[in-house]
C-alpha cells in the first residue's frame, strides 16, 4: 500500500488523514508507506527557481534560503513585517517556478489558467498530460525511484481540498504510466463532498478505481481481506519526522471526533453532507496524546475537530498534555466562566477558534447558530484575560444577514476589539445541496460540474457584490479594527497564529 499527500496545502503540519490511515494499516499487519507530496513538490519547485529582471524577483531569489530558514525559528513570529515579507518573497518564487506551465502558484494555491478543478474534464485532462504540470519533473523522479523499490498493489491519494485537484490528477496520470496494475483509491474530504451529491455518477471511471467517502480505514483494510479490529489503534507520525515543514517545531495535527457535535447550523456544508458526530471515549483520546507526544516530541498540538466539546475541553484543562495546543471551540457557557478559562490556559492552550460568524442576534438564531451575543462577549473577555488567544471567524451574506445585520456585526467587533487577536472575513457560499438551496433563487455559481455551491438571489437584495464592497470599503477599513485584519498571518493564517501569540506571551 502507497499512501500520497498531494500538492498543494499549507506545508506547516503533517497530513492528519494519512498518518491515521498509516496507523490503521501498519497496525492491522499490511505493509505501507507514505509520500507528503506536497511539501516535497513544493521544495522542489524551490530548488531549481526560474529568474527575473524585476527588482521584487531578484530580491526573493536572494533572499529564499533565508526565508525558508527564518519560518523554522521562532524569532520571526516576533516580527509581523518580516515575516509578511518572507512568506510573499517565498511565494514569488515558486510563482516564477510555474509561471512557464501557465499556473499560479504559491504555498497555498494552484491555479492553473488552462483547466479548472471544478470541471471533472480538466482533472480528465490533466492526468491525461501530467507533463503539463509544473510538478511533472519532481513526480516522475520521485515515483520512478520509489516504484522501483517496490511496486505497490494499492496506492491511495488523499485529496482535501481544490488546491490538490489538479496536481493530484496529474499525479494520477503518472501512476497509471508507471504502475499500471496498481489499484487506484481516492480518498478525503473534497472526494467525501462530490460523494455526498444526491445525483452523483462517477467521470472517473477506468481512470480511479475507487472513491471513498468519509474515514477510509474500514474500506482500505476491506481491499486486503481485513476486517478493522475493535481495538484502537493511533495515527502514526513516524515517516515525517524529518521532514522539514515550515513551522517553528513539529506541530502534531489530531482529531478527538469526526463532525460536529453541534450539527445544527443551516449554513454548514458537513449538516449537507450528513455528516455523523462521533468521538472515542475521552479517556482514550487522552491516552493517544500522551503517546503521542512521547513519541514525536510536538512543539505545538492542533486539534482538528470542528468543535472541540465541553466536555474534551474540560477534561485537558483537568489532565494537561504538557505541549502548548490549539483548536476550534464554540461559544457556551462553560466560556463565560473565567475559572473554566483559566483552567483552559493552565493546561497549555494557546488559541481557540470561534465560529462567531455574525454579531447580529437576529442573524444567530436565524442561522441555528446556537450562540447569544451576552455569552459570546463574557466569553472573549474571559479568554482575554486568562491569556488565551482568539481566532475570530465571521460570515457575510447569508440568506439572514442584510447591511444592518452586517454593520450590526462590524459595531459588534469595534466593541470587542481589545479581546480579539485575529479575524478571518468570509463571504457566504451556499452548499448545492444544503436546505436552503432548495428554498432560494439559486443559480449556477462556477462553470463546472464538479461545484458544491450555488450562487443565489438574497432574499433582502443584500447580493454578493454588496457584500464585498461592504468588507472592503467599510469592514476592513475601519480604523478600530484595522490593526486586528492586518495581523492575519500572510498565507498560513490560523496554522501561524499560535506561534505569533506564544511569542508575544515570551516577550
Amino acid at each position: 500500500m502507497f499512501l500520497i499527500n498531494p500538492p498543494v496545502v499549507r506545508p506547516c503540519e503533517p497530513p492528519a488523514g494519512i498518518a491515521r490511515l498509516l496507523g490503521t494499516l501498519k497496525g492491522h499487519g499490511v505493509h505501507c508507506r507514505v509520500l507528503d507530496a506536497n511539501l516535497e513538490g513544493l521544495m522542489s519547485l524551490l530548488e531549481c527557481p526560474s529568474g527575473s529582471d524585476d527588482t521584487w524577483s531578484r530580491r526573493a531569489l536572494r533572499h529564499l534560503h533565508a526565508n525558508l530558514s527564518a519560518l523554522l525559528h521562532r524569532d520571526i513570529y516576533r516580527h509581523t513585517g518580516r515575516y509578511t515579507q518572507a512568506v510573499k518573497e517565498i511565494n514569488r518564487v515558486l510563482d516564477l517556478a510555474a509561471h512557464p506551465r501557465g499556473v499560479q502558484l504559491g504555498l497555498a494555491n494552484y491555479q492553473d489558467g488552462a483547466l479548472s478543478p471544478l470541471r471533472s474534464s480538466d482533472l480528465i485532462g490533466a492526468s491525461e498530460k501530467p507533463e503539463k504540470s509544473p510538478f511533472y519533473p519532481y513526480f516522475t523522479e520521485r515515483l520512478r525511484a520509489l516504484f522501483a523499490d517496490e511496486e505497490p498493489s494499492v496506492v491511495g491519494l488523499s485529496l482535501n481540498y481544490l488546491s490538490q485537484a489538479l496536481p493530484a490528477f496529474s499525479l494520477i496520470g503518472l501512476i497509471r504510466k508507471l504502475c499500471p496494475d496498481a489499484r487506484l483509491v481516492l480518498g478525503g474530504g473534497l472526494v467525501t463532498s462530490w460523494l455526498s451529491s444526491p445525483d452523483w455518477k462517477s467521470p472517473f471511471d477506468g481512470l480511479v478505481d475507487d472513491m471513498i467517502a468519509g474515514p477510509g480505514e474500514a474500506p482500505l483494510l476491506g481491499m486486503f481481506g481485513i476486517s478493522p479490529s475493535n481495538g484502537h489503534i493511533m495515527p502514526d507520525y513516524a515517516p515525517f519526522h524529518e521532514t522539514p515543514y515550515l513551522s517553528p517545531g513539529f506541530v502534531l495535527p489530531y482529531s478527538a471526533s469526526s463532525g460536529c457535535y453541534w450539527g445544527r447550523c443551516t449554513f454548514c456544508p458537513e449538516k449537507a453532507e450528513g455528516s455523523v458526530y462521533s468521538h472515542p471515549p475521552v479517556h482514550e483520546t487522552l491516552s493517544d496524546i500522551g503517546t503521542l507526544i512521547d513519541s514525536n516530541g510536538p512543539a505545538l498540538i492542533h486539534f482538528l475537530d470542528n468543535a472541540m466539546s465541553p466536555v474534551l475541553l474540560a477534561t485537558i484543562a483537568d489532565s494537561p498534555p504538557g505541549v502548548p495546543w490549539y483548536g476550534f471551540a464554540r461559544i457556551t457557557r462553560h466560556l463565560t466562566d473565567p475559572g473554566f478559562c483559566r483552567g483552559l490556559k493552565r493546561s497549555g492552550c494557546v488559541m481557540l477558534k470561534i465560529g462567531l460568524e455574525s454579531g447580529d442576534q437576529g442573524v444567530l438564531d436565524a442561522l441555528d447558530k446556537g450562540i447569544d451575543l451576552a455569552e459570546a462577549s463574557a466569553a472573549l473577555k474571559n479568554l482575554k484575560d486568562a491569556g488565551i488567544g482568539t481566532y475570530i471567524y465571521l460570515l457575510f451574506g447569508t440568506p439572514a444577514e442584510t447591511l444592518g445585520g452586517a454593520q450590526n456585526t462590524l459595531n459588534y467587533v469595534i466593541r470587542h476589539r481589545e479581546y480579539i487577536d485575529y479575524l478571518n472575513l468570509a463571504i457566504f457560499n451556499m452548499p448545492a445541496y444544503g436546505p436552503d438551496a432548495a428554498k432560494l433563487d439559486t443559480e449556477d455559481f462556477y462553470a463546472g460540474d464538479l461545484t458544491l455551491y450555488r450562487q443565489f438571489r438574497h432574499p433582502e437584495g443584500w447580493n454578493r457584490g454588496q457584500v464585498r464592497r461592504f468588507l472592503d470599503g467599510e469592514f476592513r477599513r475601519n480604523p478600530a479594527i484595522q490593526s486586528i485584519v492586518r495581523r492575519d498571518p500572510t498565507v498560513f493564517t490560523s496554522n501561524h497564529a499560535p506561534f505569533f501569540i506564544m511569542s508575544r506571551k515570551n516577550e
